[in-house]
């Protein structure tokens, strides 16, 4: 027989049952006992003072009346700026023996607090408007032990400037330690957040502004542009920048209404700006049928400073929470269209941007109704100043992303060129070979040419006059002999020429000097010899030193075939203005003027001309002078 399971089902039962009745009566016991023990302690009591009766001042009258906190100035006087007293009685159950504080989540914009007839604290200068905002952070106030009793009186002052989003929220009482773990919590969240997202925009927003000034797009078919995606990320998040900068600024930099029309047209540009951004990340700014977004984005930029400051100067709030609903409501539309066109053609880059819009739109839906549309919103926070940064870590990531893709386009470009240009540097190092080849080449073919033509004109010249001689039969022994001996020096000087140093003359003349000096003393002809060592000059090559041995050898040979001399002097100077200055004498019979041409010294003068040299022959008293001028010295003649 099988034992009955109803016993030990209704064990299970019973001992859940003890288990729950006791944690219900632990319970009851702690909600019991908790106050008892608050009281005791006294420190770890927070009061939530809720109402409060308000003495308004307003176009110079003052009303009085209870009212619930928190009090939104601006719902409740219709942006008009006055001034408002709120008086709190609270009790306490002991007096404290340790201090508190009192915590405002938001109080001004401008403001006074007494406890007990006696000044906590002031916020502001309270007889200065549009000045001071003490309304954007929490303010917390200690209260030392000596000034509370068990009736209390807490008052609170304000100046509320219209438009500014002043009033006073719930007032928290409690312990210091308790109070100050609060108001640190809500300082980092609507102050030290802000200031974290303002930096990180700040640096986004260059960083993208940087990339636009050296980054270009390029669209096939089109010239080159900067990247517009740079742009509209680099002006969203300045915007946003400045924007959040708002709330760690208890003096605005510029004087209302004017810091607040600045403020909202930095949502504004924020915000179209960011659709904008959205826009060229899917591609649309290429296509004509998605200009009217452009055309909406311009319309609603323009007519936004306009509305704004009627809204801030005539305290028409709902100009501005009008022109917030249309803006917030479009971006509703426009999310669906991007998230359908996001699907058909997904990718990173899209999908990214589509969900963090999204979010951002439905952020910025959710402040729109909460804290635009609303009546008591006064201790609302906006969630779009942190949503947002979301929308700036996609717009960082796909900024460097897409830096990154353009660098490794440069890198593989740079590559490309790089490799091209190792290439084109083979050909033209191949080609330089050729070229130096040819250059060689025609090097060696231009100076066998001018060997013949040295050779034909001197050496074959004067072959050709031995000839002559022999077939006329009328030349003696001695004149035949003394014109193949001309050829025999100008074939020595020839070859002389080939290994002359340029510029270097005093070589030169020491070499016709050596090859020549046997004639002088066959013919008993005295040389004079004054020539200096002077530097190698200037100007003149190889060619030009050829061209002047020649000339040289021209005179000397013109002395010792018709001049009869005793005499040839040598001088080689250099000159005071710079080159140098040569000079062939001889004592000789000299010549008539008329007939230099006739006797062969018109070469002497082509010559001179083809180096540049100065060139002059004139007979003085007993002597033949052919005076050369060398480097821009002696005479032009």
């Amino acid at each position: 027989m099988r034992p009955s399971s109803r016993p030990r089902a209704w064990d299970c039962c019973r001992v859940i049952f003890e288990r729950g009745a006791r944690r219900t009566l632990q319970l009851l016991a702690g909600l019991l006992l908790a106050p008892a023990a608050c009281l005791a302690a006294g420190e770890a009591v927070v009061l939530e003072l809720r109402q409060a009766q308000v003495h308004v001042t307003r176009d110079g009258q003052t009303q009085s009346q209870p009212a619930d906190l928190p009090y939104h100035w601006d719902r409740m006087q219709a942006n008009r700026s006055g001034e408002a007293v709120f008086e709190f009685h609270f009790k306490l159950a002991l007096v404290p023996s340790v201090p508190y504080a009192v915590l405002f989540s938001r109080v001004g914009n401008t403001a006074r607090i007494w406890l007990n007839g006696t000044l906590l604290s002031s916020l502001g200068d309270m007889n200065r408007r549009n000045v001071e905002d003490y309304v954007k952070a929490p303010q917390y106030v200690r209260i030392p032990p000596r000034l509370l009793q068990l009736d209390n009186v807490l008052q609170v002052r304000i100046n509320a400037d219209g438009g500014r989003r002043a009033g006073l929220s719930r007032v928290l009482i409690g312990a210091e330690d308790e109070m100050r773990e609060r108001y640190e919590w809500s300082y980092r969240w609507r102050v030290t957040g802000q200031i974290v997202v303002a930096v990180f925009s700040l640096v986004v927003g260059v960083i993208a502004l940087m990339l636009w000034l050296t980054q270009q797009e390029r669209v096939p078919g089109r010239p080159a542009v900067r990247e517009g995606v740079y742009l509209s990320a680099g002006i969203a998040m300045l915007c946003w920048m400045l924007r959040m900068v708002d709330g760690a600024l208890t003096r605005p930099p510029l004087p209302w209404p004017w810091w607040g029309l600045l403020q909202n047209m930095a949502y504004a540009g924020f915000v179209f700006s960011a659709a904008l951004f959205c826009h060229r990340v899917a591609g649309w700014h290429l296509l004509k049928s998605m200009r009217w977004v452009r055309l909406v984005v311009a319309a609603l930029l323009l007519a936004a400073p306009v509305l704004f400051y009627l809204g801030l100067t005539r305290h028409e709030d709902s100009l501005i929470t009008g022109w917030y609903g249309v803006v917030t409501f479009l971006f509703v539309g426009y999310s669906v269209f991007y998230i359908a066109a996001s699907l058909r053609h997904p990718n990173t880059e899209r999908l990214l941007v589509t969900v963090v819009g999204v979010f951002n739109v439905g952020v910025g839906v959710r402040d729109w109704i909460v804290i635009r549309a609303a009546n008591n919103n006064f201790e609302q926070v906006s969630w779009m100043r942190f949503s947002s940064a979301l929308f700036g870590l996609a717009l960082g990531y796909i900024v460097i992303t897409r830096f990154r893709a353009a660098s490794e386009q440069v890198r593989d470009l740079m590559q490309n060129m790089a490799e091209k240009i190792r290439n084109k540097e083979q050909e033209l190092a191949l080609s330089y070979r050729e070229l130096e080849q040819l250059a060689r080449e025609q090097a060696r073919t231009a100076e066998r040419g001018r060997i013949l033509r040295d050779m034909h004109d001197g050496v074959g010249s004067h072959l050709s006059a031995a000839i002559r001689q022999l077939q006329s039969g009328k030349s003696n022994r001695e004149e035949l002999l003394q014109t193949l001996r001309d050829s025999l020096d100008q074939l020595k000087l020839s070859i002389d020429a080939m290994n002359l140093a340029p510029g270097d003359v005093t070589a030169m003349l020491a070499g016709l000097r050596y090859r020549l000096e046997s004639r002088f003393k066959a013919l008993d002809l005295e040389l004079i010899w004054d020539v200096d060592l002077v530097a190698p000059l200037a100007g003149l090559d190889t060619r030009a030193m050829q061209q002047l041995q020649f000339m040289v050898f021209e005179a000397i040979s013109n002395v010792l075939q018709h001049a009869q001399a005793k005499r040839l002097m040598l001088e080689f100077k250099a000159a005071a203005e710079g080159g140098a200055t040569l000079r062939i004498i001889d004592d000789g019979r000299g010549f008539e003027p008329g007939s230099v041409e006739r006797n062969g010294l018109k070469s002497l003068r082509e010559r001179a001309a083809a180096i540049g040299a100065g060139l002059n022959i004139e007979r003085r008293a007993g002597q033949t002078v052919v005076e050369i001028g060398l480097g821009g010295a002696g005479p032009r003649g």
